[in-house]
């Protein structure tokens, strides 16, 4: 899978879809760090310890690099999106429970990782190993950077 890359000058107004989202009861929020046990263990369980390990590193960082989705009413985390967890400059990894797929949920954290990007000073962001290819030139306006598969991951064991 081939990284993209992001211009973050470019992104735009998302309220809209923070509106959206919000309106289904779901709250994108950045997490506190003693909210990061909870958030790697949705990660571990739901996807990958890989994905877990590298959301872990985002509570390394200050301000902390992810965000996550709430639901509300049902008290859970459903989704998260973290950036500067592999590489600086990097989206990911991201991922949403697949019950709430199709919601604009995972939209919404990706668009505000992208404004806490922009808002520390990055141009541009690269989405490492990004699968939805066509998602993201259609949601972001992310381009295929050439030659860039397996990139950062080559040394994954």
């Amino acid at each position: 899978m081939p990284d993209m890359l992001v211009k973050l000058y470019n992104i735009g107004d998302n309220s809209e879809l923070y509106k959206k989202v919000e309106d289904e009861g779901i709250r994108i929020i950045r997490p506190m760090t003693p909210n990061k046990a909870k958030v790697s263990a949705f990660a571990r369980a739901t996807f990958s310890d890989g994905w877990a390990n590298e959301i872990e590193t985002a509570f390394t960082r200050f301000p902390v690099s992810c965000f996550i989705a709430y639901d509300v009413k049902e008290k859970k985390i459903i989704g998260f999106a973290g950036y500067d967890c592999t590489y600086r400059d990097f989206f990911g990894p991201t991922g949403v429970d697949p019950t709430y797929r199709n919601k604009g949920i995972g939209s919404a954290l990706l668009m505000r990782c992208f404004e806490a990007m922009r808002d520390e000073g990055y141009g541009y962001a690269i989405i490492g190993s990004a699968g939805p290819v066509e998602y993201y030139k259609k949601c972001c306006g992310a381009t295929v950077i050439e030659d860039s598969s397996p990139g950062i991951y080559k040394e994954l064991i």
